[in-house]
């Protein structure tokens, strides 16, 4: 079930009002059920795995949790074997075909003509998230962060609760197990700025993210063809789309969160403002990146053992990252190169003494400078994200100055041809990005949906009436409804 299909919009009122009509003991259970019933919808072939899932690495917890903690290697065993079973489960489903396919191609290169035995499967919806959701409470509760929840329904709501469960944002045990065991009441305040979150999310998706993907695609589907303008285009394009579709996604599952009077994390905070990659890797799937960091670089030995050892940890961190997002040798390209940025960026930050330098202030110019070029860093690397190939992405990469620099009104023209969009079209999707980074601009000192609640009461009602109009409107002169980015991950 997607936040943008009516199947949605028929649920949620439901789901809310069973939650809020039950006995405050029970609506624990109601919630279970609905979020059951949520991923059934979206992908009922493999409730069973995400029940077997929650099983194996409920039991897992309790045992290492009972063990005399002298027994190290027992500990360590009952971990691994868990970590390597839910992983494994995840590694076959997602990368088998891709495993497989790789295999033969570099067996080709020695002349072993092998056809690959390929699967026909299905990937259960969101299984990276809640595989990943589920190893980090067993890691935490293994290294006595956390302590292990006794009772397997609360577990097993804890793995499946319905507005993250799909593309998160990645849930902590410590953040959200308590909230999930504790008996809620209702806050009229908190489920306001959930729905006002919401509708942020609902404008980024349905008025921006979508109206970019059509043009994104006929570009991306048919690379060979074009050059220039057109791919420079369609890279900021992708660039906005996939922010506006991912962010917008992490809005809505956070507001939906809020109607049950529930906290989830803030995953995106204004990542096209940043001013180094490391710092939009701060700001930019924040449930994600987090988790590398905890369970995967700091474990590896983090900065701990030197510039060199640092360096190697960060890059195997962002290629695993990459590999997260996809079975397809452009989404490790694509973390790599986020590694590689990375460490040039600290070689040069320790040159140059960057910390001393922020702490006594930067001037204005050279903020913008750094802002573009870590915006530039960051649309190039998107390149590779969304190409269908490596060989695409670097057909991009190389064809991109074709024809603009000495003839940039006939690159302009011939782009609005290829894309086939008109100057009016353009100046819309325009004005839509500018109340996007207006609104991300004043987000990073203001939380705008709760301040909101301070505004005059019509103009509020205007804000929410002309939103969902433009949604409306947008949907019915040629709007598509496109699946989430992240539903694939």
């Amino acid at each position: 079930m997607l936040f943008n299909s009516l199947a949605f919009l028929v649920f949620l009122p439901i789901a809310f009002g069973l939650y809020w009509i039950a006995p405050s003991k029970f609506r624990w259970i109601v919630l279970l059920l609905v979020s059951y019933y949520f991923y059934m919808a979206a992908s009922p072939r493999y409730v069973l795995l995400l029940l077997a899932t929650s099983l194996i690495v409920w039991l897992a917890s309790l045992v290492v949790d009972r063990a005399d903690k002298e027994d190290v290697r027992f500990r360590k065993g009952i971990l691994a074997v868990t970590l390597v079973l839910c992983f494994g489960i995840l590694v076959f489903f997602k990368y088998y075909n891709f495993t497989a396919s790789s295999i033969t191609e570099f067996l080709k290169l020695f002349s072993f003509n092998i056809e690959p035995h390929l699967l026909n499967l299905l990937m259960p919806v969101g299984i990276s998230f809640y595989t990943f959701q589920s190893a980090s409470y067993l890691l935490d509760v293994y290294s006595g962060k956390s302590k292990p929840q006794k009772s397997f329904a609360r577990f097993a709501l804890y793995v499946s609760f319905f507005p993250q469960i799909i593309a998160g944002p990645i849930g902590r045990t410590n953040e959200l197990m308590p909230q999930l065991e504790k008996e809620r009441k209702f806050d009229y305040d908190m489920a306001v700025e959930g729905l006002r979150m919401m509708l942020w999310g609902y404008f980024k998706k349905l008025v921006i993210s979508d109206a970019l993907a059509k043009y994104v695609d006929l570009i991306y589907g048919n690379v060979p063809y074009y050059f220039g303008m057109t791919f420079i285009m369609a890279s900021v394009m992708y660039t906005f789309q996939i922010y506006c579709d991912f962010s917008g996604y992490s809005d809505i599952a956070i507001g939906t969160a809020r109607l049950f009077n529930i906290e989830l994390m803030q995953n995106f905070k204004s990542p096209y403002f940043s001013r180094s990659v490391r710092e939009f890797w701060s700001r930019w799937h924040i449930s994600l990146s987090t988790w590398f960091r905890d369970y995967v670089y700091i474990p590896l030995g983090g900065s701990r053992k030197g510039t060199f050892r640092k360096n190697v940890n960060l890059f195997i961190t962002m290629l695993v990252s990459g590999l997260w997002h996809g079975a397809n040798w452009t989404f490790v390209f694509w973390g790599g190169l986020h590694g590689i940025y990375q460490i040039i960026e600290g070689f040069f930050r320790d040159r140059t003494g960057k910390r001393k330098q922020k702490e006594s202030g930067e001037s204005r110019v050279s903020i913008i400078f750094h802002w573009l070029l870590t915006f530039a860093l960051i649309d190039i690397a998107w390149i590779f994200f969304r190409a269908d190939s490596i060989s695409d992405a670097l057909f991009i990469m190389t064809h991109l100055h074709n024809g603009v620099i000495f003839h940039f009104a006939d690159a302009w023209k011939k782009m609005t041809v290829d894309m086939l969009i008109t100057t009016m079209g353009l100046w819309k999707l325009f004005a839509a990005i500018v109340v996007l980074m207006v609104y991300d601009f004043f987000s990073l000192k203001h939380d705008i949906p709760k301040e909101m609640s301070r505004w005059k009461l019509p103009l509020r009602w205007l804000i929410y009436i002309s939103v969902t109009v433009l949604m409306i409107v947008n949907k019915l002169h040629g709007g598509t409804t496109q699946q989430f980015i992240y539903f694939n991950f």
